[in-house]
């Protein structure tokens, strides 16, 4: 998000936001938002900080601040939509359709700004998979979306097609993508997180997962800020450890992630993009 001049502080702030040190950042943002306070940058930074840390009525006042300033970027709409999403799910029923249609709506404005930006397609997939057919979701819907991110990234689009499958109960289907990879390609860092993934998630082919996973941990980490990390790695084997039985075993993992990446969020992934 390009911008003309930054108060004091701003580039930092930014290091520690794109190195996952979300806390630290938080607090700088804040501190240069109290000089700036319609900036409409800051704000975003700020909205979606907030909505990683569960303020979602900071965070959706932020965001709907910045986009009033800047209608057109696409990033903010993006990040609006998440907070509608997020007001739509602990609304209270007669409410959902009204913030389910606000989110929806700002997902296809993000995509209509930057048509050939996968992680606009990321959101609304991930909204298709979830709504009901009266708030315009559906599988139908949501496979195709993954269509689309393939045609724009090969890669994603395959962990695309896996989530969607994952969500509407064909964890067979899942795997797959990785499997035709890992044929070409045995030690693809990617593909085997993947297969982990599918494994955590699915309850399916749990030995599988667990072993494709501890052989990431002896790869390196493939660079982009789109792949997974270690840390990823870390919590689902705790996921997969906790499926089979294994609690103790479970939370060692998950203490590795935690020690790893202090604001690491799982639940929260999505919001980085």
């Amino acid at each position: 998000m390009a911008r003309a001049a930054s108060p004091a502080g701003f580039q930092d702030a930014l290091a520690l936001y794109n190195g996952a040190h979300y806390s630290e950042a938080r607090a700088i943002f804040g501190q240069l938002a109290a000089g700036h306070p319609d900036d409409p940058v800051l704000n975003f930074y700020l909205g979606r900080l907030a909505l990683w840390f569960d303020d979602d009525a900071t965070g959706l006042a932020c965001l709907e601040k910045a986009a009033w300033t800047l209608p057109r970027n696409a990033r903010i709409q993006n990040a609006l939509g998440d907070a509608y999403g997020m007001a739509a799910q602990k609304a209270p029923i007669y409410s959902k359709f009204g913030w389910a249609m606000k989110c929806k709506a700002a997902y296809e404005r993000a995509v209509e700004l930057e048509p050939r930006n996968p992680d606009y397609h990321w959101s609304l997939m991930g909204y298709f998979q979830l709504a009901p057919r009266i708030a315009g979701g559906g599988f139908d819907k949501a496979y195709a979306e993954a269509e689309r991110i393939r045609a724009l990234d090969p890669v994603g689009g395959r962990v695309a097609f896996a989530t969607v499958c994952l969500a509407d109960g064909k964890p067979e289907r899942a795997f797959a993508p990785f499997d035709e990879v890992l044929r070409r390609t045995p030690d693809d860092f990617t593909a085997l997180y993947n297969i982990g993934r599918c494994a955590a998630i699915s309850g399916e082919q749990l030995d599988r997962g667990l072993a494709s996973l501890k052989r990431c941990l002896r790869l390196p980490v493939p660079p982009g800020t789109g792949k997974p990390k270690i840390v990823n790695v870390h919590y689902r084997m705790g996921n997969i450890l906790e499926k089979k039985g294994d609690r103790a075993g479970a939370a060692i993992e998950y203490g590795i992630a935690r020690r790893i990446d202090p604001d690491f969020r799982p639940d929260k992934e999505t919001l980085k993009k």
